[in-house]
């Protein structure tokens, strides 16, 4: 029986940690584990064998950081090569009954990728890519992307696994106490992307104990139509004589999981601090467990890279601003690459309560599939909400569903062969709901019944690429009454039969007035009455959807008024008296720091310096807007990504205030804080974070970088009398190593300050 058919015949069962059993064989602090499969393989190969004697299905190779990052090619092939042959011996000399699988392991690089970190979407699909191709070469069964932290890292290794290998992929994701990954994602975001990509089953691991991560394993089995995986951790580690310990044994940790295997749960294992004896409890305890079906949950639903918006009865606004067509400053942005104003755009229709942005960078003169990503990336810098991805050109569609986090909504297709053929595939492979356009080789349908049946057809196609109903939001298309005075109630009367068969519909509303004075009311109106059929989203502006009814416009509407002229009385008598669009923060510096506005930071930082001293700008505009994000990231309202590009405009408008200051006025800094990422580890994402964070304070920081021994870390702090260090580590196997740092500097410098 193949893995992927025996996952879905039942509960499978994985293995535990691998890094604290190597380290009772003799693993140094700090030092890597991969390279253990070749120097020591003997040691490796036992505990496979101890896991698939305990009961294991499924067992990972030791290939957690196996990646070009920290090894050449030439040792990487070398390493997955013998990584995977170990776990093919360990299965072949173990008496267990049952079928044995072998699992590529594959976890995160520890670098944050753009525009957050150093490291581009492409090179970290290349990075995984490697591994991948080398271990399907050497014989593994599956894929285990595991411990992702950062939704876009997750995407980029699925899509190097599905792009280089045939192989089921498994991806799960490591949660904080908050419920969220580091970089914010909820469930529901991860499981509507990983789904959306073609992921064969989803989960969690690490970070916490079984009992702490039971809330988010449910919330994967409400939300999942795939198996779900949960492999948390003994509970939290403690140091005790200087070993590293976990505060849940076997037995509880068996009893927490298999809970979790009694409400769905498919796949089953440990993560830090598990051994054997964890694996053998759980697989006693739930031997002959029945496994709950997995059933298709078949959601509409779109994703960020921190949320995911459902398309579930409520209308959802698609902001529609960043789209050249009769937008004279928009198109000006495009052309001069002007993504400072684009920006600006995005977050307005945010603070005005879209729930999607469109983002469209079609002009003629421009080449589209080099400009959109960019816009993309650009949008997604300072917004966290998801993206519908505008274009009719496949290559710009390709291009931007890439880099683009989340699951996004890709508008259009419609019911002409070559356009099904060329967006489906693109759905299917990156995920998202498509935008359905009931017109095809003759047009647009003049009634409702054809616009359905059009509809339906374009169903069909979508289901032959394994896409469903609920993959669809059909637009019934809006033409101007002013030419047709019966085209409202037609698509109106397309909403209602579409809603009645099943179908999440979408529509542009402005097209219903033009040619029409005071157009915003007829709109308006329009989309009540589109609500009111049962509209799901409308493509809008987000400024100007207030849904405000006006009798006369709604007559119009309805084919009632001949000629418009109740309309055209009512409309000169509101000329002039429209508000302003509500709902938007007013312009500031406040504002652009804490919306990570970084060009508008720096600009309204040139012109306060006009009128005001520096010191003034930085105490009533500046620290308030850091306090303040500060403030929601530990509330949980804002997350890495904004606190990120909110430091980086705080530090634009901070060095323009640098600059102001006459020379010999400069604040003197007081001793450095020395960052370093403690001997064996190579990861430094929480090390830059904090560095940034803190430059962006005003303090001087010493960056002695990753991997660094704790005789130089001492070395430092004692010759620039540092009275703070800060150290980071991400491995389980480095905790000693930082504990060693922190008994240096605490004998040798005592009035060092260490977190």
């Amino acid at each position: 029986m193949d893995v992927l058919n025996r996952i879905h015949s039942g509960v499978a069962f994985l293995d535990g940690g691998m890094g604290t059993l190597l380290q009772a064989r003799g693993l140094k602090p700090g030092e890597r584990p991969e390279p253990w499969v070749l120097r020591r393989p003997e040691a490796v190969r036992e505990i496979h064998r101890a896991y698939y004697d305990a009961g294991s299905t499924i067992v990972t190779t030791n290939t957690f950081g196996a990646n070009t990052l920290h090894f050449s090619r030439e040792e990487l092939r070398a390493i997955v090569f013998a990584a995977v042959g170990l776990v093919r011996e360990a299965a072949a000399e173990s008496a267990a009954p049952g079928e044995k699988y072998t699992a590529l392991d594959i976890g995160p690089t520890g670098r944050l990728l753009r525009p957050l970190g150093d490291l581009g979407f492409e090179d970290a699909v290349g990075i995984f890519a490697e591994t991948v191709r080398l271990g399907t070469e050497a014989g593994a069964d599956l894929i285990l992307i595991e411990t992702m932290n950062d939704s876009q890292e997750a995407k980029a290794a699925l899509l190097a696994a599905k792009e280089n290998s045939t192989l089921p992929v498994i991806v799960s994701n490591a949660y904080g106490a908050d419920g969220k990954l580091m970089t914010g994602a909820d469930p529901a975001a991860m499981i509507a992307l990983l789904e959306g990509m073609g992921a064969d089953a989803v989960g969690l691991n690490c970070s916490l104990g079984p009992a702490a991560l039971a809330p988010l394993a449910e919330e994967y089995l409400r939300l999942a139509s795939v198996p779900v995986l949960f492999m948390p951790n003994a509970g939290l580690p403690v140091i005790r004589g200087g070993v590293t310990e976990y505060d849940v044994g076997p037995e509880e940790f068996a009893e927490q999981v298999d809970a979790l295997i009694r409400k769905g749960v498919r796949l089953a294992g440990g993560c830090c601090g598990t051994t054997p004896d964890y694996i053998r409890a759980l697989t006693r305890r739930a031997a002959g467990r029945e496994a709950l079906p997995v059933r298709a949950k078949k959601l509409s639903w779109v994703s960020s890279g921190t949320h995911a918006v459902f398309f579930d009865g409520s209308l959802r606004i698609i902001g529609e601003r960043i789209n050249p067509t009769g937008k004279k400053k928009v198109k000006e942005a495009l052309r001069s690459g002007d993504f400072a104003f684009l920006q600006g755009e995005a977050v307005l229709q945010q603070e005005q309560g879209a729930d999607v942005l469109d983002v469209n960078a079609g002009l003629p003169e421009i080449r589209e599939a080099e400009v959109l990503p960019r816009l993309v990336e650009e949008i997604q810098s300072v917004t966290d909400l998801p993206l519908q991805i505008d274009t009719g050109d496949g290559a710009a569609m390709e291009a931007a569903l890439r880099v683009c986090r989340g699951k996004a909504i890709l508008n259009s297709v419609n019911g002409k062969e070559e356009s099904m053929a060329a967006v489906f595939p693109l759905a299917k492979k990156y995920g998202g709901l498509v935008v359905a356009l009931t017109l095809d080789e003759a047009g647009i349908p003049a009634t409702a019944g054809e616009r359905v049946a059009v509809a339906e057809r374009i169903l069909a196609r979508a289901e032959e690429y394994g896409l469903g109903k609920e993959d669809l939001l059909v637009d019934p298309l809006t033409l101007t009454v002013s030419a047709d005075p019966q085209a409202a109630l037609v698509t109106l009367e397309a909403i209602r039969l579409l809603t009645e068969k099943g179908f999440r519909t979408v529509l542009g509303v402005s097209n219903v007035s033009f040619g029409l004075p005071e157009r915003q009311v007829l709109n308006n109106t329009f989309l009540d009455m589109a609500v009111e059929a049962g509209l799901s989203a409308a493509i809008v502006n987000p400024g100007a959807a207030a849904r405000r009814r006006n009798a006369a416009a709604e007559r119009a509407l309805r084919g009632e008024d001949p000629g418009f002229a109740e309309y055209l009385r009512a409309a000169a008598e509101l000329a002039g008296s429209a508000a302003a669009p509500e709902g938007a923060e007013a312009p500031s510096l406040e504002r652009a720091v804490r919306r990570g506005l970084a060009e508008e930071a720096e600009a309204f930082a040139r012109r306060l310096l006009e009128a005001e001293p520096p010191i003034a700008i930085i105490e009533r505009e500046i620290m308030p807007a850091l306090n303040r994000v500060g403030e929601d990231f530990q509330k949980h309202i804002v997350f890495l990504p904004q606190l990120l590009m909110s430091a980086e405009a705080a530090g634009r408008a901070f060095d323009v205030i640098r600059a102001a200051v006459p020379a010999g006025q400069e604040r003197e800094g007081l001793s450095p804080v020395i960052l370093a990422t403690v001997r064996g580890d190579v990861h430094d994402i929480g090390k830059n974070i904090v560095r940034l964070l803190l430059e962006n304070y005003g303090f001087r920081v010493l960056d002695l970088g990753k991997d660094v021994p704790p005789e130089k870390i001492l070395a430092a702090a004692r010759e620039h009398c540092a009275a703070l260090v800060g150290l980071s580590a991400l491995m389980t196997t480095t905790v000693p190593a930082m504990e060693e740092t922190i008994a240096l500097l605490r004998r040798e410098l005592p009035g060092v300050r260490t977190v």
